[in-house]
């Protein structure tokens, strides 16, 4: 049986609406740390390789095991949360992250390493739980604006977390007292969580769907491994056609399974509607753009143009400072999208934001030779990423049962992981295939292929946005 109604059940009576405005710096807090604990774990994994003694390919499992374990804990994590309160839930992923980081801080070895970023996997879901709480005590202009400053919270933690950690390490002394650091700020946030944050009022009826949760995970995680391995092992070696068509049959399994339930882990119908599909849509090509990207930026700025005739051949600190310009304008523009949104219409400045990806991708191409002209282009493709990021969570939750608000981001938010994971392992084997006359370099039009494909991808997202019905 299906239910196209969601159904939803009132918590005792807590606050009142406007109140947990107070609690909204809390929030911004969790996303600043959750920010931070991501971006700064990439600086350390050589360190935390030599300490272990580790090869170059097991330190990748590092953020490959967090990656596969997020894909698997955003979509339960937002269910539960739907149906048992944000707070509680959001209070057990904190404590999962605090558990995790102290274990990775103590981990002898690799084994129990990977264990402790396996229990990072909720960090992803923080941002669904904290939307859904603010959705159900915030009006809807109020909610634009915590979203805006969540999301830009996020970001500004990732490149504080990028920036400082290698810092950290140094005058701490090596490592694992910067590990220690993780698991402090983390049980900080633990801490905080416990006092001061009013639990959701509206809760979703019904039972959790574990079969639902399971199958979707199972296929997830044999997705994600898939196309991880492709690019070393060969995407036409068995291993990794049969991973893919396992993952693939496994997802129509589930589709099929979660249109029967009455109460499923993910409302697929609402999902597939007009007003959700496409902005679901442009979440793919966000990731697309916002997690595979920028390692293909960061390979062109390390180019020595003496021996490969292209790039800058900067240093480690000045491609942190270039790289890090179209961070800075994402963080800007995400914290004012909210006001934008107001002020030109939350679909408009979706259209705008998409805008300035493809134009800035397009620049890209153009000025590729000028370290201040690919500066700029960068900012521009940047300044859009941050409006995107801003406002896509805040159109699918609208346009979502109300009951139904974590569930809707967590299925944003894995569609915009598939989009780096897929991009990724693409842009990974373009730069292996065209490669410069008798080298294993990449020719510069690898990277030029790259960028024209992600103009042509927020494109097409920017036409997905001019297809969804207007919601202003």
């Amino acid at each position: 049986m299906s239910v196209t109604q969601p159904r939803s059940q009132s918590a005792p009576s807590g606050p009142a609406p406007g109140s947990v405005r107070g609690v909204v710096g809390l929030l911004v807090l969790f996303e600043l740390t959750s920010g931070f604990l991501q971006g700064g774990i990439t600086p350390l994994i050589p360190a935390i390789r030599d300490m272990l003694g580790i090869s170059p390919g097991t330190a990748q499992w590092i953020t490959a095991v967090q990656f596969l374990s997020a894909a698997v804990c955003v979509p339960a994590f937002g269910r539960l949360g739907d149906r048992y309160g944000h707070r509680l839930m959001l209070r057990v992923a904190l404590a999962c992250v605090t558990a995790g980081s102290t274990l990775v801080a103590l981990a002898p070895d690799v084994t129990l390493l990977l264990a402790g970023r396996v229990l990072l996997g909720p960090l992803a879901a923080l941002l669904a739980l904290e939307i859904g709480l603010c959705r159900d005590r915030l009006g809807p202009q109020a909610s634009r604006r915590a979203v805006g400053l969540l999301v830009s919270s996020l970001v500004l933690g990732s490149m504080l977390g990028s920036f400082t950690t290698g810092l950290l390490d140094r005058l701490l002394g090596g490592v694992r007292p910067t590990l220690w650091c993780f698991a402090v700020l983390a049980a900080a946030c633990v801490l905080l969580s416990i006092r001061g944050i009013p639990e959701t009022r509206h809760k979703a009826s019904g039972r959790m769907d574990w079969a639902g949760a399971g199958l979707l995970s199972v296929a997830l995680v044999l997705f994600l491994a898939a196309v991880s391995q492709g690019g070393t092992r060969g995407w036409s070696s068995p291993g990794t056609l049969a991973g893919l068509a396992t993952a693939l049959v496994l997802f129509a399994l589930w589709v099929r399974w979660e249109l029967r339930q009455e109460h499923p882990l993910v409302d697929v119908r609402s999902a597939a509607g007009r007003a959700v599909a496409p902005h679901l849509a442009s979440g793919f090509a966000l990731g697309v753009v916002m997690l595979a990207e920028p390692v293909v930026a960061v390979s062109y700025l390390d180019a020595a143009p003496e021996t490969t005739g292209y790039g800058f051949g900067l240093a480690a600190w000045q491609i942190g400072l270039w790289g890090g310009i179209p961070h800075l304008a994402g963080f800007l523009t995400a914290a004012t999208s909210a006001s934008v949104a107001a002020r030109i219409g939350l679909r408009r400045m979706l259209v705008l934001a998409f805008g300035l990806v493809a134009a800035g991708n397009t620049a890209l191409v153009a000025a590729h030779s000028s370290l201040h002209g690919f500066a700029l282009a960068y900012a521009v493709a940047g300044a859009g990423t941050g409006l995107a990021s801003g406002g896509l969570p805040t159109v699918i939750v609208e346009a979502s049962p109300a009951d139904r608000s974590a569930s809707a981001v967590a299925v944003y938010n894995n569609l915009k992981t598939l989009g780096g994971s897929i991009a990724g392992a693409a842009f990974a084997a373009i730069l292996g295939t065209l490669l410069a006359d008798g080298t294993t370099t990449p020719a510069l039009s690898a990277y030029l292929t790259v960028w024209s494909l992600c103009a042509v991808v927020t494109t097409t997202a920017l036409l997905l946005t001019l297809l969804a019905p207007r919601r202003d």
